[in-house]
Parts: structure tokens; sequence; C-alpha cells
């Protein structure tokens, strides 16, 4: 848990003061990560585009981000049917804004638009129209290009391919982004380590293996997502299966060589490796195994060597350390896209709207 104190500088929000935090603090009270993320989110309320209709999770979740306060919530479908499925969900969806992609009178607009964007890897104009009226996640992505959403949460019932590749396709990276690449924000009950407990785990969904250099690109966007949602200092360690050469292996050499482009390409980062991960995150194992780093038993980010160890990774810290893993969110593209995983509860919806409309903040 956190002190509001740790935050109220670190983390500006409009409409959401220092004197607000000061008032809470005093008052003996504590905000969870997500509590806090949750808070930010109310201070500029941002338009997320949630497509999967036909999932009770997502029909649930829609209603309490709407009792809370936390977005403005578009769902893509049949208003009759959605509205149905609340009703029989016993849950309201008032202030909701539905999309019919047969009727709405936007479509001929994001039909063009899909065309234009895709037209040089074969779109046509018919191919667009039929896309969008079978395709709830592209049309949703569409929305997001044509700027009538602020960004979509979805994944809860499709595949990881399925949910990033309409955004990767469409929306594309950030300019001076060299790839996309997807993270967790795991939040650790009762831990000591990083920030009080909160870690920042990449790549854990997207990049299968990625070379050095890709992996340097990685803790850089990384440190930067850390910073915008944790608003702490990230300390970045480039996990290995050896610490300072106590292995010999090209995938260490992998790690190696991404820690040394990462210092030249990217020197203002708190960045070490190659470090195994009891090295990164515990103090007593980092003075004997890394000595005199400045990294090694304070990481708050881990950088994973493949999507292997990351995906691995992060489950294992979730269903053993009992933490509450938000994600996987994509950084480094134009504008914010996040996935759930299919195994996702109501609760790890909202949480990831909630993550998502403060990155449609701050792009």
């Amino acid at each position: 848990m956190y002190k509001i104190n740790k935050f109220c500088i670190i983390l500006p929000m409009r409409g959401f003061t220092y004197s607000a935090f000061a008032m809470m603090y005093q008052e003996g009270k504590n905000m969870s990560y997500i509590d806090l993320i949750k808070e930010k989110a109310k201070s500029d309320r941002k338009s997320i585009v949630l497509p999967e209709t036909n999932d009770k999770r997502t029909l649930i979740a829609a209603s309490n981000i709407l009792k809370e306060g936390i977005a403005d919530i578009i769902m893509i479908g049949n208003e009759e049917k959605i509205m149905d499925g609340a009703g029989w969900l016993e849950v309201e969806l008032d202030g909701v804004k539905i999309v019919d992609p047969e009727t709405t009178d936007k479509f001929e607009e994001y039909a063009n638009l899909l065309y234009e964007t895709r037209k040089n890897k074969g779109m046509t104009p018919e191919a667009a129209r039929e896309i969008l009226l079978k395709d709830y996640l592209t049309f949703g992505v569409v929305m997001v290009k044509a700027n009538d959403a602020d960004g979509m949460v979805a994944g809860a019932c499709h595949a990881t391919a399925d949910t990033l590749r309409p955004a990767l396709q469409i929306l594309k990276t950030a300019p001076g982004v060299k790839l996309v690449s997807g993270f967790f924000i795991m939040d650790v009950p009762d831990c000591e380590f990083g920030e009080h407990g909160t870690f920042l785990f990449a790549d854990c969904g997207l990049n299968q293996d990625p070379n050095a250099e890709e992996l340097a690109a990685i803790a850089d966007t990384s440190a930067k997502s850390f910073k915008s949602l944790v608003g702490a200092k990230p300390i970045i360690a480039m996990l290995s299966h050896s610490t300072k050469g106590s292995a010999k292996h090209p995938l260490v050499d992998k790690v190696v060589e991404a820690t040394k482009i990462a210092h030249e390409q990217y020197p203002h980062l708190c960045l070490d490796g190659e470090l195994q991960t009891d090295a990164a995150l515990v103090p007593q194992v980092a003075k004997s195994k890394a000595p005199g780093s400045e990294v090694a038993g304070k990481a708050n980010v881990l950088i994973f060597p493949n999507l292997d160890c990351g995906n691995i990774g992060y489950k294992l810290v979730q269903r053993l350390g009992k933490a509450e893993a938000y994600g996987p969110m994509l950084q480094g593209i134009a504008k914010p896209v996040n996935d759930l995983s299919r195994g996702c509860s109501w609760e790890d919806i909202v949480g990831v709207v909630a993550l998502t409309a403060v990155q449609a903040q701050l792009s």
C-alpha cells in the first residue's frame, strides 16, 4: 500500500491537487496503486472503447467504471442486445455510449479511413466495409484513429494477436519509437522490493525473441511507462540467468550487448545488466553478486530476455505471489490500446481501463 504523500508531487493531476492528497493522508487513509490510478483517471476523464460487448465481464466492468467515474465508455454493437445483456446481469449502463456499425452515420468515414490507412497493403473500400461490420476490435481501433475515442481495451475473449494486430496496423508506432512492446504493471502485496511492491515487467506480451538493440529499446520505453504510471524513478535490471559473467552462453551475450547499447543510446537511464532476478531485487544478494551496481538490489523495472521468460515470470508472480497484474499493456504505440488476459476478471478490466485512461492523458 502507498502512503498518499509518496505521490502528491510526483504525479500532478488536473483537478486532483496536493491539498486533496494531504487531507486524505492526515485522515490516516491509504490508497492502493490501482486506486491512485483511478483517481488520476477521474481527474481528466477520457473516452475508452470496450468492443467485447458479448462478454459479461465487460458489461459488469463498464457498469462499475461508469459508477466510479473513471472514464466515459463507448461500447460497440447492437444497443438492444447490449442492454438486454446488462438487464440479465442486473447491472446499469447509465451514461454509456453505444455505437452500432450497421447504423452509425460515421460508417463511411471510418471505412474510408481504414481503406486509406491500409490501401498500400492491398485493402480495398469493399474489404474495409466488410471488416468494420464484422470485426468490432478493428472498428474500435478506427474510432481511436479518428479521434472519436481516446483508447481501447479488449482481449477478454480474443487472443492477444487479434487484439493487437489492428492497433499495430492502423495506429502504428509513436514518433521516435523504434518498436512497440508489451508490459505489465505488477502490484505485489506486502513486498519490500521494487517501488513498495510495484514493478513493471517487459516484454511479457508481444516480442517473442527481441535482439539486443530491441531489448535496449524496450528498456527505454519501459522507463517512460514506469515513470508516467507509477511516478517513481525507474531502476532497470536487464535480466538473465547470469550475473556479471557468472555464466557463458549466447543468451547471456545478448543481454550483455543490450546493456551496452542501452548505456550508449539512452545514457540517462539508471540501468544495469546482466543480472539474475535475486541480484536485481534483493540487497543482500546484490552485495555479493554485483557489488558496486547502482541497480542491483533496487530494481523496479525488470526487462526479460524473451517472451517465454516474461510471460512465465509475470504469471508466477501473479498466481503464487498473489500480485495484481495489469496488462499486457502496449507502449510505443501512437495511441493507447491495451490487451486483457482471457482469464481476466471484471475487476481486471476496470484496472486496465483506468491505466489506459491515464496513458491517454499523457499521449
